[in-house]
């Protein structure tokens, strides 16, 4: 639908309450009920290869979703790659400085950094007799931090689009999914959310039922 959202582009900044957070939106799912089923390890796969699925599917359904709202999403909406009212994502990059981007240039970076781990044989193996690196688990925990970054931004930035494609219910849904296995399998981290507005998002589905358990901090990883 061409030129129908460049009227959605960044959300304002405001003192009320998020939309994410309002009735019925907070409740819209294409999954009742928790999600401690769905995210079971299968009896006979490793965890490691378990979590590098979800990560496949996680990214890819994300990555669908965000192709749907580049048009409200660009460098003039997002001059930043904002999460919350007082929350600006900063990019290290490779001399370790942080630099601001606006957000879509931020989120391509995501990806394409996401992409090519996911295409690199000895990151994410793929063949019969290939074992998993030793900083696998540091990977992963980066991954789930960046993509975590991505859902923050479109919930912040972007919602009443996704409520203009009807498409809020399978959001909320890939989200809760997202974090119920960041969650089970210490992917995520308490100091993932620090600042961020989906906290609350992600405290009322817990009052909810949607989600059980609390964060667990993870034992390292690249910050």
């Amino acid at each position: 639908m061409p030129g129908q959202l460049q009227q959605y582009g960044a959300a304002p900044n405001s003192p009320g309450k998020p939309l994410y957070l309002c009735q019925p939106f907070v409740k819209a799912a294409l999954v009742k009920g928790s999600f401690k089923t769905i995210i079971m390890q299968p009896k006979y796969s490793e965890r490691m290869e378990w979590i590098a699925v979800n990560i496949f599917d996680f990214f890819n359904n994300l990555n669908l979703f965000y192709g749907m709202l580049t048009e409200c999403c660009s460098t003039a909406t997002c001059p930043t790659m904002s999460a919350g009212s007082m929350l600006d994502y900063t990019w290290v990059d490779h001399n370790k400085r942080q630099i601001r981007l606006p957000a879509p240039t931020y989120i391509d970076y995501v990806m394409t950094w996401v992409q090519n781990l996911l295409d690199d044989e000895s990151t994410f193996p793929t063949k019969a007799g290939r074992d998993f690196s030793p900083n696998f688990p540091n990977t992963t925990r980066h991954v789930f931090k960046q993509l975590l970054r991505v859902f923050a931004h479109i919930y912040h930035a972007h919602y009443p689009a996704l409520l203009h494609l009807h498409s809020e219910g399978h959001f909320n849904s890939l989200f809760a999914h997202f974090l119920a296995f960041g969650f089970e399998y210490q992917q995520l981290d308490v100091r993932d959310f620090k600042g961020v507005g989906v906290a609350a998002l992600v405290d009322k589905w817990r009052e909810m039922g949607v989600l059980d358990g609390q964060i667990v901090p993870s034992s390292g990883g690249p910050m």
